[in-house]
């Protein structure tokens, strides 16, 4: 029966390369690799010339269901790879281990680099229980939302985001969760690595002074533990937006008040204030 290999890779520092990972990648038959080009400048470092071929998050659901066809028609070994770390992690690798394993094939893990237990590994938090969460919505709504919801996991939650989009996490992170603790960590295991720590507030100061900020891969671990936020719960998703300006205008609001408020609950700008313009045109066809 062959074999998969899940070989976690360097994250920055070729050092971290384990003896056995390279040993495994010399002695399967294939490399199942994120991006080949990157794999093909690590095994050209080890010295590993094992054939190569492309399986990623756009065709690794086909690709995945074809590789593990293959491992038992030819009776072969292969590794699975991502750019750096550990493949199925916040990576691709999913659809071949997802096939491998519903065929039977014996899936061993080759443990090594994890950008989120290595940033957890140096925050200084409680860390017996934790959530990963990968990289959070983008849409400033969606993100809020999902802020809020890590409340109800764990008290130590883990997430990636790109130096573009830092600050952004860091200022919606702020308002949203009062109180929180934030370690993060940029360019882990690299010759400029860096591990800054304070209140979400404090964090972002230091990353506005920087002017190297939106330089590396960060890697976000949040201390929930002294966090307590009031949610409003959210409206039924029935009730439209018309209704509920007017049950604000019952209550003696304005128009405007009501729109405002609506708005802070979490609803979209323009499309509330689409709403208050087909209130508005009812009044006045009323007052006709």
């Amino acid at each position: 029966m062959p074999t998969l290999y899940v070989v976690a890779t360097p994250i920055g520092n070729l050092q971290d390369m384990s003896p056995r990972a390279v040993e495994t990648l010399k002695t399967v038959q294939l490399i199942a690799a994120e991006d080949t080009r990157v794999t093909m400048k690590l095994c050209q470092v080890f010295d590993i010339h094992t054939k190569l071929t492309s399986c990623h998050q756009h065709n690794e659901d086909t690709k995945g269901e074809w590789l593990a066809e293959k491992m038992l028609a030819e009776q072969i070994d292969v590794a699975i790879t991502t750019d750096a770390g550990t493949p199925c992690v916040s990576d691709p690798g999913y659809g071949l281990v997802k096939a491998a394993v519903e065929r039977g094939i014996e899936v061993v893990p080759v443990p090594g680099c994890c950008a989120a237990v290595s940033a957890l590994s140096v925050s200084g938090f409680d860390t017996r229980e934790f959530a990963f969460y990968g990289f959070l919505p983008r849409e400033k709504k969606d993100l809020k939302a999902k802020l809020l919801d890590l409340l109800k996991g764990p008290a130590v939650a883990v997430v990636h985001e790109s130096p573009y989009r830092i600050i952004e996490l860091m200022e919606t992170i702020a308002a949203t969760l009062p109180g929180v603790r934030v370690s993060a960590s940029c360019d882990l295991t690299k010759l400029h690595e860096k591990t800054i720590r304070g209140t979400a507030d404090e964090v972002l100061q230091q990353m506005r002074d920087n002017p190297k900020t939106e330089k590396g891969e960060y890697c976000i671990v949040l201390d929930l533990h002294e966090v307590t936020v009031e949610v409003l719960e959210k409206p039924a998703a029935d009730v439209s937006i018309e209704a509920r300006l007017f049950e604000q205008l019952l209550d003696g609001l304005s128009l405007r008040d009501a729109q405002s408020e609506l708005v802070l609950q979490g609803e979209k700008k323009n499309a509330v204030k689409a709403a208050a313009l087909r209130v508005k045109k009812i009044f006045e066809e009323w007052e006709a």
